[in-house]
This record gives structure tokens, sequence and C-alpha cells, in this order.
């Protein structure tokens, strides 16, 4: 290492540094001559096999070197940090049609999901129902107690609940809604409760932890489940512009009774139960899904809320919108709604 050698070195350096004109390639310079292994720094560690005679001055001029570039740099850097942004300048020779459209902007679109539930909506309210939002989390009460389901009821077990430390349930079902409206209503009465539910369950095709639920409830004089399947016929054969096959099955649920359970054709394999001369994921291969639990309600719920069952009965039901949806347009996995994937949800 000489004189020369350190003057070639400092040249280098200074020309690279004046043509940077980015600031990632500024940093990366710094690393290069300044950095603790850079090449100012490897320099100072060869002056031990200096001679002692030349030593001082050589280190004296590394040292001035080091200092000359690490002000170039910072003088760098400021310049480069407050230099206004770049415009773009059309060459003379360039042109451009400024009549041409420009590029389509992807505007964002409700979820298939949400579009539905005002679907939905707007035809029970056509039919005289009076529209309610469920609490997503809500007391023990509410959700099981009043519902018929008194603590260590065997009937908890049909849900696999969330429940919080405090003792409150994330809801299983939107019918946690009954009570108080039922006890803050005057019967005839109509009203539909929709909101987001949640089970701690397995997912697969058919059946997810969080779903969207909406259920219906009625009550009055003379009301029968004659009422309950001719109201929720009506509502089926409008939301899918058709007249729907359902079936009836009779069920169990403790704030119901009798309870039963609507189903409908799997509009995935045409009710046949088979696609590809593979059983349907969707139906499990039975050619009929699953759509609503319902039933008349219980004399005892409405006790609970202090409607006399003797003037008075009504009935309910509750269908999980995700599923309605999915038949609707012929979509074979639950899961598809929540993933998140952009190629699914602008299709709708």
């Amino acid at each position: 290492m000489n004189k020369q050698t350190i003057n070639e070195l400092n040249k280098r350096a200074s020309r690279e540094l004046e043509k940077l004109l980015d600031l990632d390639k500024l940093r990366e310079w710094k690393r290069q001559y300044l950095g603790k292994k850079g090449l100012i720094t490897q320099l100072i560690k060869q002056l031990p096999g200096i001679t002692d005679n030349k030593r001082p001055e050589i280190g004296r001029q590394i040292n001035q070197i080091k200092n000359d570039l690490k002000k170039a740099y910072d003088r760098k850097m400021s310049n480069l940090q407050n230099q206004p942004p770049k415009t773009h300048r059309q060459e003379p020779n360039n042109w451009f049609d400024l009549t041409a459209p420009g590029e389509k902007t992807n505007l964002g679109h409700l979820h298939p999901i949400t579009q539905m539930r005002q679907y939905a909506e707007d035809i029970f309210t056509r039919m005289g129902f009076e529209i309610f939002e469920a609490r997503e989390v809500d007391d023990d009460y509410h959700n099981f107690e009043s519902l018929n389901m008194p603590p260590q009821h065997p009937a908890r077990d049909i849900w696999d609940t969330f429940w919080t430390n405090q003792g409150l349930v994330l809801i299983t079902h939107t019918s946690s809604m009954q009570n108080r409206i039922l006890s803050t209503k005057e019967p005839p009465l109509r009203a539909v409760i929709v909101g987001r539910c949640f089970r701690n369950e397995a997912t697969d095709a058919r059946h997810e932890h969080t779903l969207h639920q909406i259920e219906g409830l009625l009550v009055d004089r003379g009301i029968t489940l004659r009422h309950l399947i001719g109201v929720f016929k009506a509502f089926l054969d409008e939301f899918y512009q058709r007249d729907v096959s359902i079936k009836i099955q009779p069920s169990y649920f403790p704030f119901v009774e009798p309870g039963i359970e609507f189903l409908i054709d799997c509009t995935i394999c045409r009710g046949k139960g088979t696609m590809n001369k593979k059983q349907c994921s969707t139906c499990g291969g039975s050619g009929w899904i699953e759509l609503a639990g319902a039933g008349m309600i219980h004399p005892k719920v409405l006790k609970e809320a202090g409607i006399d069952p003797q003037k008075y009965s009504g009935f309910a039901w509750g269908f999980g919108l995700d599923r309605l949806v999915m038949m609707k347009y012929g979509i074979e996995d639950i899961r598809h709604f929540h993933s998140g994937d952009l190629r699914f949800i602008r299709q709708f």
C-alpha cells in the first residue's frame, strides 16, 4: 500500500459517488467504501504492516480521505432526499393520443353474502316482517335459558359453543334475540333476525365455524304449521325465482314443538346425489340439502317472554344464508365465501 494506491481509490470512489442518482445505490456505495468491511476500513487494517517512518503520514492520508468521502456522502444523501419527484417528460419525437380511454379502474363491490342478505331482507320486508340485527356476543340466558334450555340441559350439546372467560357466548344461533323481541313487542308480530353465528366445529364443504343466519318469527292467534310452510315456501320461490321443490322432515329443537327441517333439492348434482359417478360432496349423496330448522314456538318460550300460549301461537325458522346462496349460484363448497380469493368474489 502506498500514496498512489490510496489516491486512486479516492478518485474512483468520488467518480462513482458523483454519478449516483438513487438512494439505494447510494447506501450500497457507502457500504462498499465506508462500511465496517469497506475498502477504507481495509486500508486502515493494513497500517500495522507499514514501516514505522511511513505509517503516520499514510494514516493521516487515509483519515483525510475517509472524512472527505463521508462529507461528500452526506451532501449527496441530503440532495437526493430533498429533490422533487421525477415527472414524466414526453420526448419530442414521441406522441400519445389524449383522447384514448385510460386504464379501467377495478372498483369494489358488495360481497355475495351481503348482496343476498339485502335481497332476502327486501323480500321479507315486502311480506310485512320487521328486520332486527342479532348481537354477536350474548349471555347464557338469551342464548340458552330463555329458549327452554336451563343449565345442564343436554340439548345445549347440540351446538359446539364458544365461551368467554366472563361467561358470555358467541351466539350459536340468531334465536338469542327471540326473548328480547317477544317480550317487547305485542302480538301480532312478524320479525326477521339477521346476524353472524359461531360454532366450534370442523369445516367441510357444507359447514363453517362462522355462518350468516336469518331467523323468522311470527306470533298471532290461530297460527299453525300450514302458515309456516306457506310463508317459507313463498320466500324460497321469490328468492330463487322458481317453483322450489322442498322436503319436510321431523326434527328436534328445544325451543319449538313440533320441530321440522326444510330441505331443498341439491342444485349441484340436480338432486341425483352423484356427480361424474362420484358422491356429491355438497349434499353428501342424498340429493337434498338441509336448509332450515323450524317449528312452532314452544309454549315455555312464549310464557318466558310474557305471552300467554293459551291465546297466541307462533312459528319460527332459522336458515344459513351461506347455504342458501350456495344453492342459488351452484357453489359446491361453502368455504369459498370466506377464502378471500378475489377470483371467486369478482364473479358476483
